[in-house]
């Protein structure tokens, strides 16, 4: 048991570490499984290629047809400007002074329209630069905005079409707004304090003597590329200028939750969420063709996305399905499960913990409710309850430094570090969201 719990601490540490390297994710859950099998006293061969393959497949069979559509929508929202034009609204309506919320704002706004939450930062991350800029703020915080307004309290709200909010109505037999009052005072509470630690940080930076440079300017101030990249913002901003109404930049967005949330109460969410896509993917087309031409774009690298997203969340889903055959993962759940009086702390626990070893929200509740809804929907417990307390746990220790949106948002998209940007995304996607979960536990269980 000791060499188990050893191998599993090992193996999640180095998936973290390697994917913080950069090592494709893909190859770096097949090592890490690896290590996790041969500590756990399992079959290399039947943990690769039985269980991680099963947690694989399994995940890509249930769920692609949603990250497919999805992606596209995403695209198609990023093709006719329709994002951009909501970005840039949000900027003009908020104004630079308040630039730290005017991002969180324009990526809420598109990730609870149900836009890929990948799209929302490389579309918002252009005007965060120029918001930033102008109210010379320091640019190591825009990654911290922009996850705080894409994977807080939108990705796990009520309502939201977000996957982390849908899986849960698979096990619970439940709608995607299910949870209550509690639900919403749960976002809510995300939403505020995540907001004033969010403010009180930036201000405090200021103080500090921080502005705005753009990562490398402090060496290098007159770095060519660093001109590069501000005449590209520039040229981006100009281009804003023939964008979409913002009445029809948002109409797509509006359906896909509305319809959503309808369509969930006489269809399966699952069902809903692809007919309310489809139905956006057509009137974002329909309402905004004179913006874009780039249709076999908008399908075809929608589909590489949808592909990316999937394998990647299958890649840490395997890490998981070997993680839960190995005696430790399942010592902890069978005492989790067996604590009396500690039904909804125990589900909460469970999801977090197995959220934070895959890396990722979706693929932790697709390895943990199919072991775990069986087992506590036997005893009695609301079900609108453990769905909102699944939700809520999925978007805790899921922000580990090594989550795929993580990485893709500070390396990728804003070119930082997660040396100088990652303590604030701490603070924001993993210890207000764990706030949150405690709160939420206590209150259903008491209420």
């Amino acid at each position: 048991m000791l060499l188990s719990s050893i191998g599993l601490l090992a193996g999640l540490a180095l998936l973290m570490v390697l994917t913080m390297r950069g090592v494709n994710i893909i190859i770096a859950a097949i090592v890490c499984s690896s290590i996790v099998a041969i500590t756990g006293g399992l079959s290399l061969e039947k943990a690769l290629t039985d269980y991680y393959m099963s947690g694989f497949t399994g995940f890509f069979a249930s769920w692609f047809l949603v990250f497919l559509l999805g992606a596209v929508f995403g695209k198609a929202m990023e093709e006719t400007e329709a994002a951009s034009a909501i970005a840039d609204w949000v900027k003009r309506r908020i104004g630079a002074n308040r630039a730290v919320f005017a991002v969180v704002a324009a990526c809420a706004v598109m990730t609870y329209g149900g836009v890929s939450v990948f799209i929302v930062a490389f579309s918002v991350y252009p005007i965060a630069v120029a918001l930033f800029k102008s109210a010379n703020l320091p640019h190591r915080f825009i990654p911290a905005a922009m996850a705080f307004g894409s994977i807080s309290f939108t990705m796990t709200s009520p309502g939201s079409p977000e996957v982390q909010n849908l899986i849960p109505t698979e096990f619970f037999n439940t709608t995607p707004t299910a949870g209550g009052l509690v639900g919403v005072l749960m976002a809510l509470l995300i939403m505020v304090s995540g907001g004033f630690f969010l403010k009180r940080m930036v201000t405090k930076a200021v103080q500090a003597g921080e502005i705005f440079q753009l990562p490398g300017e402090e060496e290098m101030p007159d770095h060519p590329s660093s001109r590069q990249v501000l005449g590209e913002i520039s040229t981006a901003l100009e281009e804003t200028k023939k964008l979409p109404s913002i009445l029809i930049a948002i109409l797509p967005l509006v359906l896909v939750v509305v319809i959503l949330n309808v369509m969930s109460t006489y269809v399966s969410a699952t069902w809903a969420i692809v007919i309310a896509l489809f139905i956006g993917i057509a009137v974002a087309l329909v309402l905004m063709n004179t913006y874009t031409r780039e249709y076999g774009k908008i399908f075809g690298k929608g589909s590489e996305n949808a592909l990316l997203a999937t394998a990647n969340t299958c890649a840490v889903v395997g890490f998981g399905s070997v993680a839960k055959e190995v005696p430790s993962f399942k010592a902890l759940i069978e005492t989790l499960v067996n604590t009396p009086g500690m039904e909804y702390a125990g589900l909460a626990i469970a999801v977090t913990v197995i959220a934070g070893i895959t890396g990722s929200a979706s693929g932790g509740l697709g390895i943990a409710l199919p072991i775990l809804a069986p087992l506590y929907m036997t005893q009695g417990l609301d079900p609108g309850a453990m769905h909102r307390i699944s939700a809520l746990a999925s978007g805790g220790l899921d922000s580990l430094p090594h989550n795929g949106y993580i990485v893709t948002t500070v390396r990728a998209v804003c070119n930082e570090t997660h040396k100088r940007a990652y303590k604030p995304i701490f603070v924001l996607s993993v210890v207000v969201p764990m706030i949150a979960v405690i709160l939420a536990v206590i209150l259903y269980t008491f209420l």
